[in-house]
């Protein structure tokens, strides 16, 4: 079979880089352009990372002598993975979809636009149907479809069994968030050090926004938001990759611990579609006291997986756990690749 082309945009930052490193050897992708911002455009890209490389001990061998062209350009590829700073992504990744390529995006920019797909296989495949009107209206070629933030991605993997099995009616987050998520070179250390920042920009409305339409029903070219509440707060810590979050659920429908355990586990909506990036777990609980812990969890299923732990009877709402994810990899790079799998099983790009 011959390989899909991918080209990767914003290929200098964190994201961009896990993207890069990720799609070493991929079964179904080869990238065949890099771009990224004009400081870096016309230089060799393992030149520009030599100092900045973050993803992985080593760069991968077949990025190394490659030519990074600046953002905004038309590249020679079937399907863009964008990894831009949003500042500058919106116009980029719109320009791309009108002239005909498929963009898989991590922005904001186009998260909550009626027409664009907010996806994570997992739970919401179907709203790729998304596309045909998104065409249809803004008479593109192509189409964007995008990853929620981070934080909202760990969240709704687990939420998704408890609203299918048991409804939810509330749900209370408070993370705890990696500097990996601020980008590099991230959080100054004298601000970090000895600290936890409680605010970052834009976060808790994303988080209490996002999960709405993720986990909202497909009909008649429509997302039907979900009709849960979401109140979250969102903090800065001393972690490389992790991000933790304390969640409260309350239930409509009364359930034991053991029944909502067994919901995380059988939680498998993609087993036999042979998605390479596709966690055989996309839950994993774990029944340890004093997990899941960043240091020691984060890379679960290659890091594609929402690690959940500490289930308990909630004195307020119903239940209370933690969840914790790679905000890199499932959060980001590995979300974008895995929607661009889903995209090539569904017959829109390859």
């Amino acid at each position: 079979m011959a390989k899909i082309s991918v080209g990767v945009f914003g290929a200098t930052g964190m994201v961009g880089q896990t993207i890069v490193n990720l799609l070493d050897n991929h079964p179904w992708f080869k990238v065949t352009e890099l771009a990224a911002s004009e400081n870096s455009a016309g230089k060799i890209y393992g030149e520009v990372m030599k100092l900045r490389w973050n993803a992985s001990p080593e760069m991968p061998e077949y990025a190394r002598d490659m030519v990074v062209k600046e953002a905004g350009f038309k590249p020679d590829c079937d399907i863009v993975l964008s990894a831009l700073d949003s500042k500058v992504a919106g116009p980029i990744e719109q320009g791309l979809a009108k002239n005909g390529y498929a963009v898989s995006s991590n922005s904001k920019n186009h998260r909550m636009f009626d027409d664009v797909p907010l996806l994570i296989p997992e739970i919401n495949a179907d709203h790729v149907n998304l596309i045909k009107r998104q065409q249809r209206e803004r008479r593109w070629k192509g189409f964007i479809v995008t990853d929620p933030n981070c934080s909202a991605m760990q969240l709704c993997i687990a939420l998704k069994p408890l609203h299918d099995e048991f409804g939810l009616e509330s749900v209370m987050v408070s993370t705890m968030q990696a500097l990996s998520g601020a980008g590099y070179p991230g959080v100054p250390s004298m601000d970090i050090m000895d600290n936890v920042i409680p605010f970052i920009s834009d976060e808790e409305e994303k988080l209490q926004t996002e999960p709405l339409k993720i986990l909202g029903s497909f009909a008649k070219d429509r997302i039907m938001p979900a009709g849960f509440k979401v109140s979250a707060q969102c903090n800065r810590v001393a972690v490389r990759n992790g991000h933790l979050e304390t969640v409260n659920v309350k239930l409509s429908k009364k359930t034991s611990e053991e029944d909502i355990i067994k919901a995380f586990e059988s939680f498998k909506p993609l087993k036999g579609m042979g998605l390479p990036s596709a966690p055989e777990r996309p839950i994993v609980y774990m029944r340890n006291e004093n997990r899941p812990q960043p240091k020691l969890d984060v890379n679960a299923e290659n890091g594609m997986a929402s690690v959940v732990g500490r289930l308990r009877k909630c004195g307020i709402l119903d239940y209370k756990f933690l969840v914790l994810g790679h905000n890199l990899i499932r959060g980001a790079a590995g979300a974008a690749i895995l929607n661009a799998e889903l995209l090539k099983a569904k017959g829109y790009i390859g």
